[in-house]
Formats: C-alpha cells, sequence, structure tokens
C-alpha cells in the first residue's frame, strides 16, 4: 500500500496546489489543511481515496461540539472520509491488508513528565488563545484540550492491542507522537509540549505512524522489542513567509 501524505498546507493563507502523486493509492491529510474549509474543495474528485484527521486549525473560532459533524458532513461532499477515532481497512494492489487507526490525539501535555505538565500547559494558552474556539460555550483551553487528548490515547492504546488480521498497522495523528518528532528550532521547551506527546510506548505497535502539526519533516525509525522498527513521517508545508516547508514533498509517498 502506497500512501501520499499531505499536512500543515494552511490554505487559508499558502498558496499550495496539491497534485496525485504518481502510484499512490490513497491520500492521507493529516490535518491543518484549511482553517476556512474552502480549499476540501480542491480535494474533490481525487483518483484515489482520500482520508483526513482533523487539525487543531480546522476548530479555529468554532464550537468545538458542533465543528465535528458540520466538518464530517462538508467534506463528504467533497469524497473526503473524516476520521477520528476510527479504524478502516485499505487493501493495496498487492493484495495487502493494512489497517488504518486515526485520531486527532491533540497534547495530553505531559511530554516531559506530570511534574512539568502544568508548566506546558501554562505555555499552551497562548496557541489556544489564537485557536479561540469553545465547547459547550466555554473556551477550549489547556484542561479541555487535555481531557480529550486522555480519551485518544486511550482509544488508540486499545485498538493498538487488539487483535486483528490485517498485514500492517498504520496510525495517523495530527499531533506528533514523540520527542524525537519535535520542531529542532525549539527543542526541549515547554512548547513543545503543545506538539508533541509522549506516545513512545505506542508508537513500536505499528508499522507506520504519520502526523502533521511540526512545521517541519521527519523520517526517522523507533525499535521494535521483537525486532524490527516502527517508521514515523511528517510531511508539513507549514508557512512559507517563514522559510519554513524547505524539505516539504509534495509527492511524498510512504510504502507500508
Amino acid at each position: 500500500m502506497r500512501l501520499q501524505l499531505l499536512s500543515d498546507l494552511h490554505l487559508e493563507t499558502e498558496n499550495f496546489d496539491a497534485t496525485p502523486a504518481p502510484g499512490a493509492e490513497a491520500l492521507v491529510l493529516a490535518g491543518d489543511i484549511d482553517a476556512t474549509w474552502l480549499a476540501f474543495e480542491r480535494f474533490a474528485h481525487w483518483p484515489v481515496p482520500v482520508f483526513l484527521v482533523a487539525g487543531n486549525h480546522e476548530f479555529d473560532g468554532r464550537e468545538w461540539n458542533d465543528a465535528w459533524p458540520a466538518l464530517r458532513s462538508h467534506v463528504a461532499r467533497f469524497g473526503i472520509r473524516l476520521l477520528e477515532r476510527e479504524a478502516c481497512g485499505l487493501t493495496g494492489r498487492d493484495g495487502r491488508c493494512v489497517r488504518v487507526l486515526a485520531t486527532t490525539r491533540w497534547s495530553d501535555f505531559d511530554l516531559f513528565g506530570p511534574a512539568q505538565r502544568e508548566r506546558a500547559m501554562r505555555s499552551a494558552a497562548y496557541f489556544m488563545r489564537l485557536m479561540n474556539s469553545t465547547r459547550d460555550g466555554r473556551p477550549f483551553d489547556p484542561a479541555a484540550m487535555r481531557s480529550e487528548a486522555l480519551l485518544c490515547r486511550q482509544w488508540l492504546a486499545d485498538e493498538l492491542q487488539r487483535r486483528h488480521g490485517c498485514d500492517a498497522t498504520v496510525v495517523v495523528t495530527h499531533f506528533g507522537p514523540s520527542l524525537r518528532s519535535a520542531d529542532p528550532r525549539y527543542g526541549r521547551q515547554a512548547s513543545t509540549a503543545s506538539f508533541v506527546n509522549d506516545d513512545d510506548a505506542l508508537v513500536p505497535l505499528a508499522d507506520v505512524w504519520l502526523h502533521g502539526h511540526l512545521h517541519c519533516c521527519h523520517d526517522y525509525r523507533m525499535q521494535r522489542p521483537g525486532g524490527g522498527s516502527t517508521r514515523v513521517v511528517c510531511n508539513a508545508l507549514g508557512l512559507q513567509s517563514k522559510g519554513e516547508g524547505a524539505r516539504f514533498d509534495p509527492w511524498c509517498v510512504v510504502d507500508v
């Protein structure tokens, strides 16, 4: 199975025209595609199935509870399938079955451990103000994000340990799964916990982990206890006005 991966296109401000990668069998949009939702129409009539994991900016200025069904309905008009805490199976041209587990994941702010959680949540306040979302009429703040993130993590942990008959497992999240996915410009500072989680124990349970959110690109492997490794890939465009996207590959294809 060959999956084209794109994320953090930020088409509400950036000028980028996505095109199908030769040989890709599905397109994975790993979040922060367009805060206005207008650009999702560009993926209509895509030659292969298109899957979306929502990014945080898909909720900008919106009521969180209302945004989920509205986004699902909106992208479905263009043949895009929104996945959130959902598993689906794909069969490649080679006949292999790939299990896809998808969730935004959000941030639980435990990247540097519980002792640093409060500091990490304070640093997230700036990003949350920019997001300007509500849930049940109240600000979608770091505490609300952490609550949702823990539900996402539990779902993912349960699914990764569930028996299945597929040949491989692919996890797709918006938020990064490891400190190794941190933006090298910022490293270990508290705000990094707003972008990646400490999911290092979960990563080896998958064969491939795709994510976005970081405005930088990654392609690395994490060793699995029983041998072999899990490939972790982020192919984010980011904001070109800030010099991001130098390593972005518009035809990034990940073989599973």
